[in-house]
C-alpha cells in the first residue's frame, strides 16, 4: 500500500486500489498473506522485476502526471509480464505527453510517433507502420525481435 501511495501521498485507499488494478498488480497483491499491508523489503527486494515495474506504473497512475518519461519500461521481463505491463502502460499514457525510451519495439509499436536513432543521430521518424515501410533500420530490428531471423 505505502509503496503505491508514494505516487500521491494524500490519496485514498480506494485510489491506491484502483491504481493497483489498472497496473495489473491487484491480483498479485491479493495473493499475499497480508495483502496491501505486506512488507516487501528495502527497495522491494521481495518483488520480481515485473512486480516492481507494476508498482512504479501504479504510482504513476496515482500521480496522474500529464507528462511521463518511461525508460526501458519492459526491459528484462518475461513475455507474459511484458504483456501485462504493456496493457498497463497503454492505459497510463492515454491523453498524456509521453517520452518512451525502448529497445523492445513491441513496447512502442502502438504510439503516435517513433524516432529511430542510429549512432546518436535521428535516422527516421514515423509510426510503426510507416517505419516498417521506409526505415531499413527499424524494419530489421522489428524482424529480429518478431522472430523472423530464424528460417
Amino acid at each position: 500500500y505505502n509503496n503505491i501511495l508514494y505516487g500521491k501521498i494524500n490519496a485514498t485507499k480506494s485510489d491506491v486500489e484502483r491504481a493497483a488494478k489498472q497496473a495489473n498488480l491487484d491480483k498479485f497483491i491479493l495473493t499475499l498473506k497480508n495483502g496491501y499491508d505486506t512488507f516487501v523489503g528495502e527497495r522491494g527486494v521481495k518483488l520480481s522485476g515485473g512486480q516492481k515495474q507494476r508498482v512504479s506504473i501504479a504510482r504513476a497512475i496515482l500521480a496522474d502526471s500529464q507528462i511521463l518519461i518511461l525508460d526501458e519500461a519492459t526491459s528484462s521481463l518475461d513475455s507474459k509480464t511484458e504483456r501485462l505491463i504493456q496493457e498497463s502502460l497503454h492505459a497510463l499514457i492515454q491523453n498524456k505527453t509521453t517520452l518512451i525510451i525502448a529497445h523492445r519495439l513491441s513496447t512502442i509499436s502502438h504510439v503516435d510517433k517513433i524516432i529511430v536513432l542510429d549512432k546518436g543521430q535521428v535516422s527516421d521518424i514515423g509510426n510503426h507502420k510507416e517505419l516498417l515501410k521506409k526505415s531499413a533500420i527499424y524494419k530489421e530490428l522489428w524482424n529480429i525481435q518478431a522472430g523472423s531471423f530464424i528460417d
